[in-house]
């Protein structure tokens, strides 16, 4: 059955393009080769950084490499191009190895607040 515009498959129309699956980006890795990177950790393209030196880099890793050009969350980063956050962390786990980008962690929060206060607050928004 062809859906309207000729494509043979109904979820797909002619406006979506090729479908690539995530894993395919990835080479089939669910992690990154560097430690886990947070959401709103931020990424910053080196200044000397020239991708195409590494001819084997998918576009997307190109890209992300362009979007770095100013610190930006990976969080916004995944946004833009419309990747699960997860594919963008071994994107960037590339990056940061052939040392194209650089990522900043947020600071660790040393403060935690106490059980009994988050059992409070909970118990008080109940009461309302």
């Amino acid at each position: 059955m062809r859906a309207e515009g000729g494509s043979p498959h109904e979820w797909l129309d002619d406006d979506a393009g090729p479908v690539v699956r995530p894993y395919t980006l990835t080479g089939g890795r669910v992690r990154s080769a560097v430690d886990g990177f947070d959401l709103v950790a931020y990424v910053v393209a080196e200044r000397d950084a020239d991708p195409a030196a590494h001819r084997d880099l998918h576009p997307e890793h190109r890209k992300l490499v362009a979007l770095a050009a100013r610190p930006v969350p990976v969080a916004e980063l995944a946004a833009d191009l419309d990747l699960a956050v997860g594919v963008v962390r071994v994107l960037l786990g590339d990056l940061v190895d052939r040392g194209l980008v650089t990522v900043h962690q947020p600071p660790a929060n040393p403060y935690l607040p106490d059980n009994d206060i988050l059992k409070a607050v909970v118990s008080g928004l109940r009461a309302l």
